[in-house]
């Protein structure tokens, strides 16, 4: 069937999720989901959308999500940007922001989906080494470049870069778009959502995935200069001018607004975080400081595809990379204190 394809499509290299294995009563700490439910409120609004009115189509522009964004963090709504999933809006970033003469940079160990962005769209890269501690040098991207995107906290290492940080990156690249994932930052680290009025080329992109329990629902934003903005509005509305059903738009607002069920359920990720932390370091794992619901951990006498085997055996599931660098870590979502408990039995 190759033969009917567009030629480009023979040179892709597709993004592989984690696993998402069809067996029941497994430990699964391999794709970072929430070990806690949704805010009952969101499950309340969601539940109050599903009646006739789904015949109608949803708000194109997301209003009120945007709304609560712009309220829960101090912005204004025409610095927001909704959509399906932070992946479908990253995907807008490279798109209508990335397409530039110079080559993007990112980090070389780093989300993995930013390579296939670039393969999609046609994208020069260069991938930024690490340090020998696997945290961003802001000193390697003082250099031309087309735009800057990375992680915060980074991904798979967890590993959080300081507001300071961001903002020595952003003013040494003024003429370039600096984007800050933070899928991730609600675990541990604090958002750069507040430098945006300062820096016009800064756009901060974020998940209800995570912190929000709301993997299953896509939902993804951006925030930033308006000018930023309205570049990523005017691809989405040549691509998909109804990302967000109705549904996902109430659920997701609820989510922004129950901010009590919010701090409940990321303090517990984060408590368990560290002991489970330290569980590991007892059990000799050298384990990255991490500002995740995650942690990245290795250790010096195990092989990390045989420890991952291994657990698998036991129902345990965790994820294992095989990049030449990181091919000793595993990424370990924090799961709930059983099933952490159950990960240390295994072990």
């Amino acid at each position: 069937m190759s033969k009917f394809w567009s030629p480009f499509v023979k040179q892709l290299v597709p993004y592989v999720p984690g696993e998402q294995p069809k067996l029941t009563n497994l430990v699964k700490l391999n794709t970072n989901e929430n070990p806690y439910g949704p805010s009952p409120l969101a499950l309340e609004a969601m539940r109050a959308e599903i009646n006739d009115t789904l015949r109608l189509y949803p708000d194109p522009n997301g209003d009120r999500l945007k709304q609560a964004v712009a309220a829960f963090y101090g912005v204004q709504p025409a610095q927001v940007f909704v959509g399906n999933g932070s992946d479908e809006v990253l995907a807008h970033i490279f798109h209508g922001l990335f397409q530039q003469e110079r080559p993007l940079l990112f980090p070389d160990i780093s989300y993995s989906f930013y390579p296939v962005y670039c393969g999609l769209y046609g994208i020069a890269f260069e991938q930024v080494p690490l340090d020998e501690a696997y945290q961003i040098d802001p000193h390697a991207y003082a250099k031309p470049n087309g735009g800057i995107i990375f992680p915060n906290p980074n991904a798979p290492t967890g590993c959080l870069v300081a507001l300071e940080t961001i903002e020595a990156i952003v003013q040494a690249s003024p003429d370039s778009v600096v984007v800050v994932d933070e899928a991730y930052i609600d675990f541990g680290g604090e958002t750069a959502i507040g430098l945006v009025d300062r820096y016009p080329n800064l756009l901060v992109t974020q998940t209800l995935s995570k912190s929000r329990s709301l993997a299953g629902l896509r939902v993804g934003l951006a925030v930033g200069h308006p000018d930023l903005i309205e570049a990523l509005e005017r691809v989405k509305n040549s691509f998909n001018s109804y990302p967000l059903d109705r549904i996902a738009l109430a659920g997701a607002t609820a989510a922004f607004e129950d901010r009590a069920w919010f701090e409940q359920t990321r303090n517990a990720v984060i408590d368990s975080r560290e002991q489970l932390t330290m569980a590991l370091q007892q059990r000799g794992f050298e384990v990255l400081p991490s500002g995740a619901n995650f942690i990245f951990a290795r250790h010096p006498e195990r092989d990390a595809a045989e420890i991952a085997a291994q657990l698998r055996e036991r129902s345990v599931i965790v994820r294992h990379f095989k990049q030449p660098r990181i091919a000793q870590f595993l990424r370990i979502t924090i799961g709930t204190p059983e099933q952490n408990q159950a990960l240390l039995d295994a072990l």
